[in-house]
């Protein structure tokens, strides 16, 4: 989800939001800032790395899907780091292999490959750290889930893919707004509340109606079945030409300029603030000055630092400015790591690790204000009259609200709108397999239905969407990434209406079934904007594996489906296949099996330092892995916890360019033939290949078609592409990959991140291993970061109520 909001996990080392101290901030726009922090005017992926979260977890600004945090999250969930690593030794007593080809090092399961043969590989190499290493462990190596935010971007320039799909993205949003704004009858919250409860609730009685989902209400469904052969489909009608971004008068810059020069702060993010404010932003900005922090870049004592040298000894901490935007400023942080709501005593211990010297009244006074809202999720069943319901009572902010509301609201159309059930018998008896079957028939009778599975279970929705068509349904398949099968959509290219059946007069897609693939890498507010578009009567369908990193964006929307149990759930019985499928699947449940790997599917590469795995994991793309397996460099993915440090991304892309298409980068760094990763906005990260460039931008070419990116694009949408993040990674399979884990990287593991990064080898698996025994402890004992959401609770609610659809 972010023209890529990249950023490197520098690590905090606060366990603690109430204990920790603020990071170190991070550098403002090449000059120095008004905290006295100097910006960063070289590196492209360094957005604001040092500074922690709100919760005192580190905003990830390096890596395009979700920022990373070595310190606790405002929810209390460690943030998931994607950043710098150490130069700290591999494994002890490990000695590293003479040469890195495949077949010299032994696999998981212990069986070593034969030295010295031409097409195996590294001689002399022990099968991994240790005797008889196994490849268990999973663990998080720091892809964080939150979704990065773009970076602020230049003035001028034309409408960008980004721009075009935030652009169409907003259209849905404001579908969405006014359907709520017709609906009638909210319902009351916090009947029977007390306590602490009461008195917060007390505080904010003007906002009430907006602390509790209203009731769900949906159209009727049609009065007969859907024919089973359409009528021939009609033209597409053309996308809404999107809005370009507001480009700040040069008035509003300059005032803002003269603003940023009283106080200290650097000039060139005069820009940002005008585009981030709007033409008053001048006078917003002198009369709050902490409303310097909606530029992403800025951090709070930085803002500090620019109130006191524009407001004087006045402003202090608990300047009621100060703490307003503060609250706004935490929960987008939270954001940025998955969350769409806070509990009240969270963030009220991130803002007293930011100094507020009386947080409980800064967020009353916030909610009062109606600048975020609060809700009151109850907890436990449901207890008797004049008893008092225990509950939680949850921060957010609007937009992610609206989401999860308008989201559930959906979802329970669907069900209540269904047509009713079709006549796919025939079509389920000739199912390739059991679980093809099941699925189809479960899916005949049900509107909404989740289905999960690995690898190999992705061909069940793909047999549905198969028998659908030929019983002469509308039929659509999205997935995260592109390939994701048979005339498959992306779930981007859907909502912006670059790819799939297109929408009519009502902004619907002319479908009768949709069928969603890589539903974990779904936030809330895509999934909102899908389901919204999604017709009454027709079936939606959401396939995944549960094991895989989360969305890039906030929320988690699989999980909480799953966990609501409102509509029917099937669990595939197919299991990947071979080596790789058994080791991945002891993963998914915490053990790192030795495989048998008789084919060098799996192979363990020792190595001692970062140095080390950069230059291992070079000979086995260039040279190991197409001589022993015949799969040419391009179908070899290097997959690495982070982009910074010795052996993350950065380091490992430039020693791969150096063998691979060496080149002087005079296209900003980028030369023909160049494999790259192409960020058009927040989570998309698709692979292209550089062609040329002029004065339009950088020419890539991209699943066979012609891209530019625009040249004040370049530096933040695009970088090399032969090492990737498991975040990037995600949704997308290559013939052979390598996953390098240097010694360093011990602390960014998790068992997601490794399930995620195993799990992207179809043929051939190495694994340049330093971390020791890190591996298979991450596997066994580091679960995924919780998120802290409402949707869950939403859904139970409105299966509770059994709402009817409205006419």
């Amino acid at each position: 989800m972010s023209t890529d909001r990249q950023a490197e996990a520098e690590t905090a080392d606060a366990e603690d939001p109430a204990e920790a101290q603020p990071a170190g901030e991070a550098d403002i726009a090449g000059a120095q800032g008004p905290a006295g922090a100097r910006a960063d005017a070289g590196e492209p992926e360094d957005g604001a790395a040092d500074a922690e979260d709100p919760a005192g977890a580190q905003a990830d600004s390096d890596e395009p899907e979700g920022g990373a945090a070595d310190a606790e999250d405002p929810a209390g969930a460690q943030g998931e780091p994607e950043g710098d690593t150490s130069d700290a030794e591999g494994p002890a007593g490990a000695q590293p292999a003479g040469e890195a080809d495949t077949a010299g090092a032994q696999g998981p399961a212990g069986a070593r490959a034969d030295s010295g043969e031409p097409e195996g590989g590294a001689a002399g190499g022990d099968g991994g750290p240790g005797a008889e290493p196994s490849v268990s462990g999973t663990g998080g190596v720091g892809e964080s889930p939150a979704g990065p935010t773009p970076e602020a971007a230049a003035d001028g320039g034309g409408v960008s893919e980004a721009q075009a799909e935030l652009a169409a993205q907003k259209v849905e949003r404001e579908r969405i707004a006014r359907r709520k704004a017709e609906r009638e009858h909210p319902v009351d919250a916090g009947a029977k509340l007390s306590g602490k409860a009461a008195d917060l609730l007390a505080a904010v009685r003007a906002v009430e109606s907006g602390a509790k989902p209203s009731a769900a209400y949906f159209d009727d469904a049609p009065a007969a079945p859907r024919k089973a052969a359409p009528a021939p489909p009609a033209p597409r009608p053309p996308a809404p030409a999107p809005k370009a971004a507001p480009v700040p008068s040069a008035d509003a810059v300059d005032g803002v300029r003269a603003v940023l020069a009283r106080g200290g702060a650097p000039e060139s993010l005069a820009g940002p603030v005008a585009a981030a404010l709007g033409d008053g932003a001048a006078a917003e900005l002198a009369e709050n000055p902490w409303r310097l922090l909606a530029v992403p870049a800025v951090r709070p004592t930085q803002a500090d630092g620019f109130a006191r040298a524009l407001l004087g000894a006045g402003a202090g901490p608990g300047d009621e400015r100060r703490t307003a935007v503060l609250v706004g400023w935490l929960l987008d942080q939270a954001g940025l790591k998955g969350h769409t709501a806070l509990e009240a005593p969270v963030l009220e211990k991130a803002l007293a690790q930011y100094g507020v010297p009386d947080p409980a009244e800064a967020l009353e006074q916030a909610v009062a204000e109606a600048s975020v809202l609060v809700f009151h999720e109850p907890l436990g069943p449901p207890v008797e009259e004049g008893e008092e319901q225990p509950v939680r009572i949850l921060v957010g902010l609007e937009g992610a609200a609206m989401a999860e509301e308008s989201l559930a609201d959906g979802l329970a159309r669907l069900s209540g709108t269904f047509a009713g059930p079709a006549d796919w018998e025939q079509a389920a008896s000739a199912a390739p397999d059991r679980s093809s079957g099941e699925l189809i028939r479960t899916v005949a009778r049900h509107g909404l239905v989740t289905h999960t599975g690995g690898e190999a279970a992705r061909a069940e929705p793909l047999a549905l969407a198969a028998a659908a068509r030929e019983l002469g349904l509308r039929v659509c398949v999205a997935a995260h990434a592109p390939g994701g099968g048979p005339d498959a959509v992306t779930v981007a290219g859907l909502l912006s209406g670059e790819e799939g059946p297109g929408r009519d007069a009502d902004g619907q897609f002319a479908l009768d079934l949709l069928v969603v693939l890589d539903a974990p890498q779904l936030d809330v507010e895509s999934a909102a904007a899908l389901v919204e578009g999604v017709p009454d009567g027709a079936r939606l369908v959401l396939s995944g594996d549960t094991g895989v990193l989360g969305s890039a964006g906030a929320g988690r929307v699989f999980a909480d489906v799953l966990a609501a149990r409102t509509c029917p759930q099937l669990v595939s019985r197919t299991p990947d296949p071979g080596p790789l499928g058994e080791l991945v699947s002891g993963v998914g449940i915490g053990e790192l099996n030795q495989v048998e790997a008789p084919g060098k599917e799996v192979v363990i590469v020792p190595v001692q330092d970062a140095g080390e795995a950069v230059h291992r994991a070079v000979q086995l793309v260039a040279e190991s892995v197409p001589r022993a397996f015949g799969v040419p460099a391009d179908g070899v993915q290097v997959i690495t916890p982070g982009h910074g440090g010795p052996a993350g991304t950065r380091a490992l892309n430039a020693a791969l360019k150096e063998r691979l298409n060496p080149g002087p980068g005079r296209f900003g760094g980028f030369d023909p033939g160049d494999r790259v990763v192409h960020v058009p906005s927040p989570g998309r990260a698709l692979p292209a290949r550089v062609v040329s460039a002029d004065a339009q931008g950088l020419h890539l070419e991209r699943a066979g078609a012609r891209i530019v990116v625009a040249k004040e694009l370049v530096e933040s949408q695009v970088r090399h592409g032969w090492a990737v993040t498991a975040h990037q990674a995600v949704g997308s399979r290559w013939p052979a990959v390598v996953v390098v884990l240097p010694g360093d990287a011990a602390q960014a593991l998790s068992r997601d991140w490794v399930y995620t990064a195993f799990g992207r080898a179809g043929r051939h698996l190495s694994v340049v291993h330093g971390v020791d025994q890190a591996l298979p402890r991450a596997v066994a004992e580091v679960l995924p970061k919780p998120r802290t959401t409402r949707l869950t609770g939403l859904l139970k609610a409105l299966a509770a109520a059994g709402e009817q659809p409205e006419r």
